[in-house]
C-alpha cells in the first residue's frame, strides 16, 4: 500500500530508518537507510518527496549529481522522474578518463572526491544528492568540485540530516533540503 500525502510519506520513510547505537564506534548512533531500499513503498516515498520539493520550488535542473556511494541509490531515481541526467562524484581513482578532483577533510585525515572532466558543463544547473548530512565534509567537497567546473548549484538534498553536527551551516550559501532531521 502506497503512502499518500507528504505527511504519510514522511512517516513511512521515518519508520524505515533504523538506529544502531555505538556503531561504528561507541557514542555514535548510526542511522541505517537499508530498510528504505528494501521497501518499494518507502523508496517510492523518498523519490516522491524529493520530486515534490524540486517541482514546488520550480527549480530548473539539468543534472542530478550523486555522491559515492549512497547518493547513487537515490539520485538516478530522482533524475529519471525529472527527465534529466545523473552524474557521479566518486572517491579518487574510481573513474576512467580525465577527472577533476578536490581534497577534503575527514574525521581522521583527508580524502579526495572527483568527477569526470566532461560530466558537467559550465552554467549547467545541478542538484547534489546524498543519503545523509553529518558534518558536511563530503557535500562541501562536491560543491567545491561543481564550483571548479563553473556549474550552478541549485541546492543539496539528503534523506537524513544530523542537526547537532551543523553540516548545513558549512554548506551555506547553498540550500540543504533534508527529509528527516535527527
Amino acid at each position: 500500500r502506497m503512502a499518500t500525502g507528504p505527511e504519510g510519506k514522511l512517516q513511512l520513510v521515518q519508520r524505515h530508518v533504523r538506529a544502531f547505537p555505538d556503531f561504528p564506534k561507541k557514542g555514535i548512533l548510526f542511522r541505517d537507510i537499508c530498510p528504505i531500499l528494501k521497501s518499494p513503498a518507502a523508496l517510492t516515498a523518498v523519490t516522491d518527496l524529493f520530486e515534490e520539493h524540486v517541482r514546488s520550488r520550480q527549480l530548473q535542473v539539468d543534472l542530478i549529481v550523486g555522491l559515492d556511494a549512497r547518493g547513487f541509490l537515490f539520485g538516478p531515481l530522482l533524475a529519471q522522474r525529472l527527465g534529466v541526467g545523473f552524474v557521479l562524484v566518486r572517491k579518487k581513482g574510481k573513474l576512467p578518463g580525465a577527472t577533476v578532483s578536490v581534497a577534503y577533510d575527514l574525521e581522521y585525515g583527508t580524502a579526495e572526491a572527483e568527477i569526470q572532466e566532461d560530466a558537467v558543463a559550465p552554467g549547467q544547473k545541478v542538484l547534489i544528492i546524498d543519503d545523509l548530512l553529518a558534518t558536511g565534509g563530503t557535500l562541501l567537497a562536491a560543491c567545491e568540485l561543481m564550483k571548479k567546473q563553473r556549474v550552478d548549484i541549485q541546492g543539496c538534498m539528503v534523506v537524513i540530516e544530523l542537526r547537532d553536527l551543523k553540516g548545513a551551516d558549512r554548506l551555506k550559501p547553498h540550500n540543504v533540503f533534508s527529509l528527516l532531521q535527527y
